[in-house]
């Protein structure tokens, strides 16, 4: 009877022990976790997903239970319209099917399910998504430009997929066509992935930047979240674009996207522009207190990271760091201490760092600037 009672003790402490684990933060560990900036609150989105009514594996509702698990407020479900390899199992005439199954239960667990279809076409001008569609049986048009057009006419918000696809790109290299241009030109297309899966592309930064599109990352996920990204054993994470919205629903998620406010999340890196990375880096970094080291001139920071991401900071203070070389990493929810070697007893003084896993051109990273005070 004793061992019998102990092994009961020891399982229930195990179990508060994984409760207190997972609520740490309010809910489970593997929730993407990422502050509001100023004016904005940050919405995490994954934006193209697949389910067996195209070429996934999976029914509907997985979709939304692996988007509870992440802590993922909106999700599309963006069948392919031309491309059907179930079709002899699961045939389904209506395009909007998928989204038809999961759009209750999306709504009872509180996740955005915003309705979309990828049109999946040779290039140009390749896959693109159209989300915020009214019927996705309306988009099934020959003519590769008039379904654009359709999808405008539902006041769709598109964007370009994987551009940098090796099946229609076998160099990796994302590159504007005439067609996409015309896209351009015409707003039938305003965003383009970035990210796609397991890749980055540098190329569609650079074509987002100089034509104004909006910065998009997903997971495009065909299986199963956990298998493709490895979450469950917290090494990885799912790509997903953070939307800066005036409040969490379906119309201000719209409002953002077309406002070009996003940023992408992706493989312990933030992408995304200037504008918009500023704001949420220093709201990820709070600078906690400042004190002075007794009788000496070294100064002890200390800076809270409020983020999923293990920000890399290289030192451009004129400051040398006594504990830390030039490269600094503060880890996903911990507070970390500088010592900060400024020579003379200072009230103020500036910490500069440039943050080495954030990205918002190829090849460039941002500088935060931390004004401190000391106590």
């Amino acid at each position: 009877m004793r061992s019998i009672t102990l092994i009961i003790l020891l399982l229930a402490g195990s179990l508060n022990l994984i409760a207190q684990t997972e609520n740490a933060h309010g809910h489970p560990h593997r929730h993407i976790e990422f502050p509001d900036v100023p004016d904005y609150l940050t919405v995490v989105c994954d934006l193209h997903q697949h389910t067996v009514f195209s070429d996934g594996n999976v029914w509907p509702t997985i979709r939304v239970e692996e988007a509870l698990r992440d802590g993922i407020d909106a999700i599309s479900l963006t069948e392919h319209l031309e491309y059907q390899p179930h079709g002899k199992d699961i045939p389904h005439p209506d395009r909007n099917r998928s989204f038809e199954i999961v759009k209750k239960f999306a709504n009872a667990n509180d996740i955005l399910i915003i309705h979309g279809a990828e049109i999946t076409r040779r290039m140009p001008p390749g896959h693109c998504n159209a989300i915020f569609i009214e019927d996705a049986n309306k988009l099934l048009v020959d003519d590769s430009l008039e379904v654009f057009r359709a999808a405008k006419a539902q006041n769709a918000f598109v964007f370009w997929n994987h551009p940098n696809w090796t099946s229609q790109r076998p160099d990796g290299i994302s590159r504007l066509t005439p067609f996409h241009k015309k896209l351009i030109s015409d707003n039938l297309l305003h965003g383009i992935e970035v990210v796609n899966e397991h890749t980055y592309s540098a190329e569609a930064l650079q074509i987002a930047l100089e034509n104004d599109l909006t910065i998009m990352g997903t997971s495009d996920i065909h299986g199963l979240i956990d298998w493709d990204y490895q979450v469950q054993d917290g090494t990885g994470h799912r790509p997903v674009t953070l939307v800066f919205a005036t409040d969490r629903s379906e119309s201000a998620v719209k409002e953002a996207l077309l406002a070009r406010r996003t940023a992408v999340w992706f493989n312990n890196t933030l992408i995304g522009k200037e504008e918009n990375l500023l704001p949420l880096l220093h709201s990820c970094l709070k600078l906690q207190e400042a004190t002075y080291q007794t009788d000496k001139t070294v100064a002890d920071v200390t800076i809270e990271n409020r983020s999923d991401a293990d920000l890399i900071l290289e030192n451009l203070s004129p400051y040398t760091l006594h504990r830390h070389a030039n490269l600094v990493t503060l880890k996903a929810h911990e507070k970390t201490t500088l010592e900060v070697k400024t020579v003379d007893l200072k009230d103020t003084f500036n910490l500069k760092f440039r943050v080495l896993n954030a990205i918002i051109a190829p090849n460039e990273h941002p500088v935060v600037t931390f004004p401190v005070e000391m106590e």
